[in-house]
């Protein structure tokens, strides 16, 4: 599949639409296999989807899918609430409790441990092991199998059941709210970070030199702010980006530039801002320049700042954000077509 797929996917391409019902036919082609040859139609399901990941166009399949897995995995937890026996549960609630908050702590700890190892910050990891706290519906497809098979018997499937009933109710929260639950306990969280977690270490020779402009976000905007900026010598800027082939590439052409999370509220220790002018943040998403600018008051930091909003809605929720100007690129690049291109057109047409 590794060879043929991407081949095949090439030719298939050039109709978005022919591509999406390849995707499914390759789905259910597989499950049908899986299932006629002993195996579950949702390993074969599963395989059909490593097998598309290696496709060039993966990310074009799963936004196309993307509707359509949400829409059938509604009958999934429908068909699992269905044959959900009630009575094995209820025996189940002290072990299932038990396994539950060793998933929902116990998960996180671990994967602290094992990224604090390698190298990784607190932050990161912690992030990172909130992700794995639950232990998700494909637990469930693995038990109803089996039990199928006679392996395991109702009872276990049942305490199976009810873990991950709560470990994904309760993970959602702890995702949601990661941020918030990672300020509070952040102090004791130092344990599992190496005294120098050299995967995310920040230099700190640049924080004496001094900046113009602080940019966060290399992204289609920032990176042409900062090309422009390139003409003209003697405006210097630092960036933070949060990608880190994107900071690799700037690194290469000698540009200012650190690995670094906007939302991360250590970051601003690393960052140039007492000699810099002003800050301009190019990440369109609310939250994260709401705590950006909460982060530099706190700071006292007296620059000119400058956010980013894609559309009204974000633009409404920065509104009330103390900040010098809310940058729109959508609308500026439509009033300097309009200015400087179509104006012109209709003058010419009325004379």
């Amino acid at each position: 599949m590794k060879f043929v797929i991407p081949r095949l996917s090439m030719f298939l391409a050039k109709s978005q639409e022919l591509l999406t019902l390849f995707a499914i036919g390759c789905a259910v082609t597989l499950a049908g296999a899986g299932d006629l040859m002993g195996f579950s139609r949702e390993v074969g399901a599963f395989l059909a989807g490593v097998s598309l990941a290696s496709s060039q166009f993966r990310e074009m399949i799963s936004s196309r899918l993307v509707s359509l897995r949400d829409f059938l995995l509604l009958f999934f937890f429908v068909h699992l609430g269905s044959n959900l026996d009630l009575t094995l549960i209820g025996g189940q609630v002290t072990p299932a409790i038990i396994f539950s908050v060793f998933v929902l702590v116990g998960n996180p700890i671990i994967v602290l441990i094992i990224m604090g190892t390698m190298g990784y910050r607190k932050r990161t990891s912690f992030l990172a092991g909130l992700t794995v706290a639950q232990i998700s519906e494909f637990s469930l497809i693995f038990a109803g199998l089996g039990l199928s098979v006679g392996h395991i018997n109702n009872d276990v499937v049942g305490l199976i059941t009810l873990v991950g009933l709560i470990t994904i109710g309760l993970s959602t929260y702890l995702i949601l709210y990661s941020h918030q639950i990672y300020q509070l306990i952040s102090p004791a969280l130092n344990i599992f970070q190496r005294s120098n977690p050299y995967r995310e270490t920040f230099s700190d020779e640049v924080i004496q030199e001094k900046y113009d402009l602080v940019i966060f976000g290399l992204g289609r905007f920032g990176k042409r702010i900062a090309e422009m900026l390139d003409q003209h010598p003697n405006i210097r800027y630092f960036a933070i980006d949060f990608d880190p082939l994107v900071v690799e590439e700037w690194k290469q052409k000698g540009k200012s530039i650190i690995y670094g999370d906007i939302e991360d509220p250590e970051l601003l220790d690393h960052v140039p801002l007492q000699f810099s002018t002003c800050v301009l943040s190019t990440i369109s998403a609310s939250d994260p320049s709401i705590q950006l600018v909460k982060a530099l008051r706190e700071r006292n930091y007296t620059g000119k700042i400058f956010l980013t909003a894609m559309n009204e809605r974000d633009m409404k929720a920065l509104s009330n954000i103390d900040v010098d100007d809310i940058l729109l690129p959508h609308s500026m690049a439509a009033t300097n077509f309009y200015d400087s291109i179509l104006t012109g057109v209709f003058d010419n047409k009325k004379s």
